[in-house]
Protein backbone atom coordinates (compact mmCIF):
# COMPACT_ATOMS: atom_id res chain seq x y z
CA UNK A 1 0.00 0.00 0.00
CA UNK A 2 1.31 3.31 -1.14
CA UNK A 3 1.78 5.11 2.91
CA UNK A 4 1.13 8.31 1.28
CA UNK A 5 -2.03 7.91 0.45
CA UNK A 6 -3.34 5.77 3.63
CA UNK A 7 -6.54 6.97 4.58
CA UNK A 8 -6.44 8.62 8.50
CA UNK A 9 -8.99 8.41 11.20
CA UNK A 10 -9.30 11.83 13.09
CA UNK A 11 -9.64 10.71 17.24
CA UNK A 12 -11.98 13.68 17.75
CA UNK A 13 -14.52 13.58 15.22
CA UNK A 14 -14.52 10.05 13.95
CA UNK A 15 -14.32 11.25 10.33
CA UNK A 16 -12.33 10.16 7.41
CA UNK A 17 -9.66 11.91 5.16
CA UNK A 18 -6.47 11.67 3.58
CA UNK A 19 -3.59 13.25 4.65
CA UNK A 20 -3.77 15.54 1.20
CA UNK A 21 -1.68 19.09 0.65
CA UNK A 22 -5.07 20.76 1.03
CA UNK A 23 -5.91 19.52 4.77
CA UNK A 24 -2.11 20.35 5.39
CA UNK A 25 -1.26 23.41 4.08
CA UNK A 26 -3.48 25.19 6.47
CA UNK A 27 -2.03 23.95 9.34
CA UNK A 28 1.41 25.50 8.27
CA UNK A 29 -0.28 28.82 9.11
CA UNK A 30 -1.14 28.07 12.36
CA UNK A 31 0.97 28.18 15.62
CA UNK A 32 -0.26 27.46 18.99
CA UNK A 33 -2.63 30.19 19.66
CA UNK A 34 -3.50 29.69 23.86
CA UNK A 35 0.72 29.68 24.38
CA UNK A 36 1.17 31.99 21.46
CA UNK A 37 -1.36 34.77 23.19
CA UNK A 38 0.26 34.42 26.49
CA UNK A 39 3.70 34.86 25.17
CA UNK A 40 2.47 38.10 23.37
CA UNK A 41 0.70 39.49 26.62
CA UNK A 42 4.03 38.82 28.21
CA UNK A 43 5.97 40.72 26.25
CA UNK A 44 3.79 43.65 26.04
CA UNK A 45 3.79 43.82 29.61
CA UNK A 46 7.41 43.35 29.87
CA UNK A 47 7.50 40.17 31.74
CA UNK A 48 9.98 38.30 29.69
CA UNK A 49 11.69 38.06 32.97
CA UNK A 50 9.13 36.28 34.58
CA UNK A 51 9.19 33.63 31.70
CA UNK A 52 12.51 33.06 32.64
CA UNK A 53 11.81 32.79 35.98
CA UNK A 54 9.36 30.50 35.51
CA UNK A 55 11.48 28.31 33.52
CA UNK A 56 13.49 27.65 36.12
CA UNK A 57 11.25 27.05 38.58
CA UNK A 58 9.29 24.35 36.30
CA UNK A 59 12.68 22.36 36.54
CA UNK A 60 12.82 22.72 40.15
CA UNK A 61 9.70 22.24 41.78
CA UNK A 62 7.35 19.26 41.36
CA UNK A 63 4.40 22.21 41.98
CA UNK A 64 4.24 25.27 41.24
CA UNK A 65 5.21 27.81 44.03
CA UNK A 66 3.13 30.37 45.16
CA UNK A 67 3.27 33.70 43.63
CA UNK A 68 6.16 32.54 42.22
CA UNK A 69 5.00 33.67 38.55
CA UNK A 70 1.82 35.99 37.06
CA UNK A 71 -1.16 35.18 37.15
CA UNK A 72 -2.54 34.57 33.54
CA UNK A 73 1.12 32.12 33.43
CA UNK A 74 -0.36 30.10 36.33
CA UNK A 75 -3.85 30.19 34.73
CA UNK A 76 -2.25 28.80 31.18
CA UNK A 77 0.16 26.21 33.30
CA UNK A 78 -3.01 24.74 35.23
CA UNK A 79 -4.96 24.55 31.97
CA UNK A 80 -2.88 22.16 30.58
CA UNK A 81 -0.97 20.24 33.31
CA UNK A 82 -4.15 17.63 32.73
CA UNK A 83 -4.75 14.80 30.10
CA UNK A 84 -7.11 15.00 27.70
CA UNK A 85 -10.23 13.32 27.92
CA UNK A 86 -9.06 10.61 25.78
CA UNK A 87 -6.49 9.57 26.99
CA UNK A 88 -6.17 5.90 28.08
CA UNK A 89 -4.21 5.41 31.11
CA UNK A 90 -3.77 1.94 30.60
CA UNK A 91 -2.15 2.59 27.31
CA UNK A 92 0.03 5.31 28.63
CA UNK A 93 1.50 3.00 30.96
CA UNK A 94 1.96 0.22 28.77
CA UNK A 95 3.44 2.54 26.30
CA UNK A 96 5.80 3.60 29.15
CA UNK A 97 6.46 -0.26 29.54
CA UNK A 98 8.03 -0.13 26.03
CA UNK A 99 10.17 2.44 27.36
CA UNK A 100 11.18 0.71 30.06
CA UNK A 101 12.29 -2.68 27.83
CA UNK A 102 14.11 -1.19 25.24
CA UNK A 103 14.91 2.87 26.15
CA UNK A 104 18.86 2.99 25.70
CA UNK A 105 17.97 1.57 22.28
CA UNK A 106 15.19 4.48 22.06
CA UNK A 107 17.71 6.82 22.65
CA UNK A 108 19.96 5.95 20.31
CA UNK A 109 17.73 6.27 17.55
CA UNK A 110 17.03 9.54 18.66
CA UNK A 111 20.14 10.04 17.47
CA UNK A 112 20.64 8.36 15.16
CA UNK A 113 17.02 8.25 13.51
CA UNK A 114 14.48 11.03 14.70
CA UNK A 115 16.63 14.17 14.92
CA UNK A 116 18.08 13.52 11.48
CA UNK A 117 14.47 13.14 10.32
CA UNK A 118 13.90 16.36 11.65
CA UNK A 119 16.51 18.17 10.84
CA UNK A 120 15.62 16.71 6.70
CA UNK A 121 12.57 19.09 6.18
CA UNK A 122 14.28 22.05 4.54
CA UNK A 123 11.12 24.61 6.21
CA UNK A 124 10.81 23.31 9.98
CA UNK A 125 14.63 23.18 10.84
CA UNK A 126 15.24 27.00 10.02
CA UNK A 127 13.11 27.47 13.34
CA UNK A 128 16.01 25.79 14.70
CA UNK A 129 19.19 26.87 12.89
CA UNK A 130 17.56 30.31 13.52
CA UNK A 131 18.02 30.27 17.23
CA UNK A 132 21.62 28.73 16.46
CA UNK A 133 21.05 26.20 19.91
CA UNK A 134 22.10 23.36 18.66
CA UNK A 135 25.58 24.84 16.46
CA UNK A 136 26.59 26.35 18.88
CA UNK A 137 26.19 24.10 22.07
CA UNK A 138 25.03 20.85 20.65
CA UNK A 139 25.72 18.80 23.47
CA UNK A 140 23.04 20.66 25.98
CA UNK A 141 20.65 20.79 22.90
CA UNK A 142 21.39 16.65 23.06
CA UNK A 143 20.78 16.01 26.46
CA UNK A 144 17.87 18.42 26.93
CA UNK A 145 16.11 15.83 23.74
CA UNK A 146 17.34 13.03 25.75
CA UNK A 147 16.40 14.03 29.36
CA UNK A 148 12.53 14.97 27.78
CA UNK A 149 12.05 11.23 26.76
CA UNK A 150 13.79 10.24 30.22
CA UNK A 151 10.44 12.58 32.14
CA UNK A 152 7.84 11.44 29.70
CA UNK A 153 8.57 7.54 29.29
CA UNK A 154 9.39 6.72 32.94
CA UNK A 155 7.13 5.87 35.30
CA UNK A 156 4.66 8.08 36.59
CA UNK A 157 5.98 10.56 34.21
CA UNK A 158 2.21 11.94 33.19
CA UNK A 159 0.40 9.84 35.41
CA UNK A 160 1.85 9.91 38.99
CA UNK A 161 4.03 12.38 40.78
CA UNK A 162 6.67 12.36 37.59
CA UNK A 163 8.31 15.39 35.95
CA UNK A 164 6.92 14.19 32.03
CA UNK A 165 4.21 16.89 32.11
CA UNK A 166 6.29 19.57 33.81
CA UNK A 167 9.00 19.45 30.56
CA UNK A 168 5.97 19.33 27.88
CA UNK A 169 4.86 22.45 29.49
CA UNK A 170 8.01 24.09 29.72
CA UNK A 171 8.95 23.07 25.90
CA UNK A 172 5.45 24.57 24.84
CA UNK A 173 6.29 27.33 26.20
CA UNK A 174 9.73 27.74 24.63
CA UNK A 175 8.37 27.01 21.32
CA UNK A 176 6.28 29.71 21.60
CA UNK A 177 8.70 32.45 22.90
CA UNK A 178 10.63 31.22 19.91
CA UNK A 179 7.75 31.53 17.85
CA UNK A 180 7.21 35.49 19.08
CA UNK A 181 11.19 35.88 18.73
CA UNK A 182 11.05 34.71 15.15
CA UNK A 183 8.09 36.76 13.70
CA UNK A 184 9.51 40.05 15.39
CA UNK A 185 12.56 39.40 13.76
CA UNK A 186 13.83 40.94 10.60
CA UNK A 187 15.52 36.89 9.34
CA UNK A 188 12.05 34.45 9.19
CA UNK A 189 11.01 34.13 5.93
CA UNK A 190 7.47 34.14 4.55
CA UNK A 191 8.81 31.22 2.43
CA UNK A 192 9.29 29.18 5.57
CA UNK A 193 5.31 29.87 6.78
CA UNK A 194 4.89 30.36 10.44
CA UNK A 195 7.24 29.11 12.82
CA UNK A 196 7.01 25.73 14.65
CA UNK A 197 3.97 25.63 12.72
CA UNK A 198 1.47 22.65 13.06
CA UNK A 199 2.40 20.45 10.41
CA UNK A 200 5.93 20.75 11.53
CA UNK A 201 4.97 20.18 15.19
CA UNK A 202 3.15 16.78 14.43
CA UNK A 203 6.64 15.97 11.87
CA UNK A 204 8.47 16.09 15.16
CA UNK A 205 5.28 13.99 16.76
CA UNK A 206 6.16 11.24 14.25
CA UNK A 207 9.72 11.50 14.64
CA UNK A 208 9.55 10.24 18.39
CA UNK A 209 6.53 7.52 17.67
CA UNK A 210 6.51 6.12 13.93
CA UNK A 211 9.73 6.60 13.05
CA UNK A 212 11.16 5.06 16.69
CA UNK A 213 9.00 2.46 16.36
CA UNK A 214 10.19 1.75 12.53
CA UNK A 215 13.88 2.24 14.27
CA UNK A 216 13.36 -1.07 16.41
CA UNK A 217 11.78 -2.72 13.75
CA UNK A 218 14.92 -2.18 11.77
CA UNK A 219 16.90 -3.83 14.66
CA UNK A 220 15.13 -6.96 14.83
CA UNK A 221 13.32 -5.92 18.62
CA UNK A 222 10.22 -7.04 18.24
CA UNK A 223 7.09 -5.06 19.20
CA UNK A 224 3.65 -6.16 19.35
CA UNK A 225 0.97 -4.49 17.81
CA UNK A 226 -0.13 -3.74 20.93
CA UNK A 227 2.82 -2.06 22.24
CA UNK A 228 3.39 -0.42 19.40
CA UNK A 229 -0.67 1.22 19.34
CA UNK A 230 0.19 2.07 23.56
CA UNK A 231 3.70 3.80 22.48
CA UNK A 232 1.35 5.72 19.66
CA UNK A 233 -1.25 6.62 22.28
CA UNK A 234 1.09 7.39 24.95
CA UNK A 235 3.05 10.17 22.40
CA UNK A 236 -0.53 11.57 21.13
CA UNK A 237 -1.53 12.53 24.76
CA UNK A 238 1.78 14.50 25.25
CA UNK A 239 1.56 16.27 21.74
CA UNK A 240 -1.83 16.79 22.90
CA UNK A 241 -0.28 18.90 26.18
CA UNK A 242 2.32 20.47 23.62
CA UNK A 243 -0.07 22.12 21.89
CA UNK A 244 -0.99 20.10 18.59
CA UNK A 245 -4.48 20.11 17.22
CA UNK A 246 -6.37 16.92 17.76
CA UNK A 247 -6.72 16.47 13.90
CA UNK A 248 -2.92 16.28 13.76
CA UNK A 249 -2.72 13.31 16.21
CA UNK A 250 -2.98 9.91 14.46
CA UNK A 251 -5.80 7.07 15.36
CA UNK A 252 -3.60 4.66 14.49
CA UNK A 253 -0.32 2.52 13.18
CA UNK A 254 -1.34 2.85 9.84
CA UNK A 255 -2.42 6.47 10.33
CA UNK A 256 1.37 7.48 11.42
CA UNK A 257 2.90 5.77 9.18
CA UNK A 258 0.76 7.51 6.13
CA UNK A 259 1.77 11.05 7.97
CA UNK A 260 4.90 10.22 8.08
CA UNK A 261 4.92 9.49 4.14
CA UNK A 262 2.87 12.92 3.58
CA UNK A 263 5.23 15.04 6.06
CA UNK A 264 8.73 13.50 4.10
CA UNK A 265 6.25 14.31 0.79
CA UNK A 266 6.16 17.67 1.37
CA UNK A 267 8.74 18.66 3.70
CA UNK A 268 12.15 17.08 2.70
CA UNK A 269 14.76 19.29 0.77
CA UNK A 270 18.24 19.23 1.09
CA UNK A 271 19.30 22.79 2.43
CA UNK A 272 22.99 24.15 3.81
CA UNK A 273 20.83 24.47 7.62
CA UNK A 274 19.58 20.46 8.10
CA UNK A 275 23.22 19.60 6.85
CA UNK A 276 25.14 21.83 9.45
CA UNK A 277 22.72 20.55 12.56
CA UNK A 278 23.03 17.25 11.30
CA UNK A 279 27.09 17.25 11.27
CA UNK A 280 27.09 19.30 14.53
CA UNK A 281 24.63 16.34 15.88
CA UNK A 282 27.14 13.37 14.34
CA UNK A 283 30.07 15.06 15.97
CA UNK A 284 28.88 15.59 19.10
CA UNK A 285 27.73 11.86 19.34
CA UNK A 286 31.13 10.97 18.44
CA UNK A 287 32.40 13.51 21.45
CA UNK A 288 29.76 11.94 23.94
CA UNK A 289 31.22 8.31 23.28
CA UNK A 290 33.90 7.29 25.17
CA UNK A 291 37.60 7.25 23.43
CA UNK A 292 37.75 6.75 19.67
CA UNK A 293 37.11 3.30 18.63
CA UNK A 294 33.17 4.68 18.43
CA UNK A 295 34.20 7.46 15.89
CA UNK A 296 32.31 7.44 12.65
CA UNK A 297 29.41 5.41 14.35
CA UNK A 298 26.92 7.53 14.18
CA UNK A 299 27.06 8.53 11.10
CA UNK A 300 27.09 4.83 9.71
CA UNK A 301 24.02 4.25 11.98
CA UNK A 302 22.22 6.94 10.60
CA UNK A 303 23.19 6.24 7.00
CA UNK A 304 21.31 2.85 7.92
CA UNK A 305 18.69 4.27 9.32
CA UNK A 306 17.48 7.35 7.71
CA UNK A 307 18.35 5.39 3.87
CA UNK A 308 20.10 6.72 0.75
CA UNK A 309 17.26 9.62 -0.28
CA UNK A 310 17.39 11.27 3.19
CA UNK A 311 21.09 10.80 3.84
CA UNK A 312 21.88 12.40 0.89
CA UNK A 313 19.61 15.53 1.94
CA UNK A 314 21.39 15.70 5.13
CA UNK A 315 25.14 15.38 3.50
CA UNK A 316 25.76 11.76 5.59
CA UNK A 317 28.25 9.98 3.79
CA UNK A 318 27.80 6.09 3.44
CA UNK A 319 30.30 4.33 5.61
CA UNK A 320 30.03 0.44 5.45
CA UNK A 321 29.63 -0.48 9.37
CA UNK A 322 32.91 -2.93 9.22
CA UNK A 323 35.24 0.06 8.77
CA UNK A 324 33.53 2.33 10.60
CA UNK A 325 33.12 0.25 14.06
CA UNK A 326 33.41 -3.43 13.94
CA UNK A 327 37.16 -3.35 13.80
CA UNK A 328 38.28 -0.56 16.47
CA UNK A 329 35.94 -2.52 18.56
CA UNK A 330 37.59 -6.01 17.87
CA UNK A 331 40.91 -4.11 18.07
CA UNK A 332 39.58 -3.14 21.30
CA UNK A 333 38.22 -6.71 22.59
CA UNK A 334 35.08 -4.90 22.81
CA UNK A 335 33.07 -7.27 20.30
CA UNK A 336 34.36 -10.98 19.09
CA UNK A 337 36.01 -11.12 15.82
CA UNK A 338 33.06 -13.80 14.17
CA UNK A 339 30.64 -10.84 15.82
CA UNK A 340 28.66 -9.79 12.21
CA UNK A 341 28.58 -13.63 11.58
CA UNK A 342 26.43 -14.45 15.46
CA UNK A 343 22.49 -14.05 14.98
CA UNK A 344 20.99 -10.40 16.34
CA UNK A 345 24.67 -8.56 16.06
CA UNK A 346 22.85 -5.38 15.11
CA UNK A 347 20.93 -6.15 18.57
CA UNK A 348 24.01 -6.71 20.15
CA UNK A 349 25.88 -3.73 18.45
CA UNK A 350 22.76 -1.30 19.61
CA UNK A 351 22.73 -2.26 23.09
CA UNK A 352 26.70 -2.05 23.53
CA UNK A 353 26.76 1.85 21.90
CA UNK A 354 23.42 2.68 23.67
CA UNK A 355 24.84 2.04 27.12
CA UNK A 356 28.41 3.72 25.96
CA UNK A 357 25.82 6.60 24.95
CA UNK A 358 23.56 7.10 27.82
CA UNK A 359 26.83 7.14 30.23
CA UNK A 360 28.64 9.46 27.81
CA UNK A 361 25.37 12.05 28.55
CA UNK A 362 25.41 11.97 31.69
CA UNK A 363 29.30 12.44 32.35
CA UNK A 364 29.08 15.09 29.22
CA UNK A 365 25.71 16.95 30.67
CA UNK A 366 27.41 16.87 34.25
CA UNK A 367 27.76 20.66 35.43
CA UNK A 368 28.01 22.25 39.31
CA UNK A 369 26.88 19.63 41.99
CA UNK A 370 24.34 18.02 40.15
CA UNK A 371 24.08 16.52 36.21
CA UNK A 372 21.84 18.34 34.08
CA UNK A 373 20.78 14.52 32.56
CA UNK A 374 19.84 11.94 35.21
CA UNK A 375 17.57 8.37 34.56
CA UNK A 376 15.31 7.40 37.59
CA UNK A 377 17.25 4.88 39.70
CA UNK A 378 14.97 2.07 38.58
CA UNK A 379 15.62 2.39 34.48
CA UNK A 380 19.48 2.51 35.84
CA UNK A 381 18.69 -0.43 36.91
CA UNK A 382 16.79 -2.65 34.54
CA UNK A 383 19.09 -1.14 31.93
CA UNK A 384 22.71 -1.86 34.02
CA UNK A 385 23.83 1.92 33.46
CA UNK A 386 27.19 2.55 35.37
CA UNK A 387 26.15 5.89 36.92
CA UNK A 388 29.78 8.26 37.44
CA UNK A 389 29.57 9.91 40.53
Amino acid sequence: MDRGSAIALNPLTMTYFRWTDEFLDPMRRLGDEPADQLVRALFAAQQVDAVNSMMRVLVGNEAIPPGSIPDDLRRFLESVAVLPPWADVAKIQAGQQLFWEHGPAIVLLLHCYSLPYCYAARKGVQALALTGRLNTNPSRRITETAQMLMDVLSPGGLTGPGTGIRTVQKVRLMHAGVRYQLLHSNQWKPDFDHPLNQEDLAGTLMSFTWITLDGLRRLGIHVSEAEAEAYLHCWNAIGHILGIRQELLPADLADAEALTAAFERRQFAACEEGRSMTTALLETMDHILPGNVFDGLSGALTYYFVGDNTANLLGVKPVPFERALLRPLQSANLIADDFLESSGWMQQLVALVSRHLLEGLQFTARGGNRPSFSIPTELRQRWGINWRS
